[in-house]
């Protein structure tokens, strides 16, 4: 039973599914080799990667979102068609990935560019699912678009208020403020592995 992440270096969405027991891997052009806290990250590139056959059990991809966020509309124009056909193509990889593992799955992005052409099947906030962590947390929001597929199972919200705002419009101008930006809510990876695992914790 195999977790797979794609475009996934933090490990947020796979530490639920690897403390569980699930052989849990994630992959990223950036990420650093090797097996952490039961997660093991392939450093290698979507576009020419092709995952080890296994009975995948949960998908998530992460596109890069750089020239699709909306937060980012104000350069599209200077970025040209070339930006946003690599930046589809990752997507689009994703998604092929994705319906070949042959199992739940969802692909994130921010509101923007993909949003506005094929609808998401879901949106949530942060926040909205604040309650699944001890203590609750992810108290701001962040507007994020899903498209799922394979029998992918919306998890129940746990809300929290939101007290933090849009925490992501808050981050300085750093380099790395983009993987910030980035990082999935913690609250968010538990409830997607209680509402798609087979042993819900």
């Amino acid at each position: 039973m195999t977790y797979l992440g794609l475009y996934e270096k933090t490990g947020v969405m796979a530490q639920p599914w690897a403390d569980a027991g699930y052989r849990a891997i994630c992959v990223d052009i950036n990420a650093s080799p090797g097996v952490r806290d039961g997660v093991e990250y392939v450093k290698a590139d979507i576009a020419e990667y092709m995952p080890p056959v296994a009975a995948y059990s949960f998908v998530a991809a992460f596109p890069p979102c750089t020239h699709l966020a909306g937060s980012g509309a104000r350069w599209w124009r200077s970025k040209g068609f070339s930006a946003l056909a690599e930046a589809a193509a990752l997507f689009a990889r994703a998604e092929q990935i994705c319906e070949w593992a042959g199992c739940p799955y969802m692909i994130e992005n921010p509101v923007g560019r993909m949003s506005s052409v094929h609808k998401p099947d879901h949106i949530f906030n942060p926040c909205d699912y604040g309650g699944y962590l001890m203590p609750p947390g992810d108290a701001y929001t962040k507007k994020t678009c899903l498209w799922t597929g394979g029998g992918f199972v919306m998890p129940d919200a746990k809300p929290v208020d939101p007290t933090e705002g849009s925490r992501m419009h808050k981050l300085p101008p750093t380099a790395d403020r983009a993987e910030k930006r980035s990082v999935t809510p913690g609250g968010f990876a538990l409830a997607v592995y209680a509402s798609n695992s087979k042993g819900i914790a």
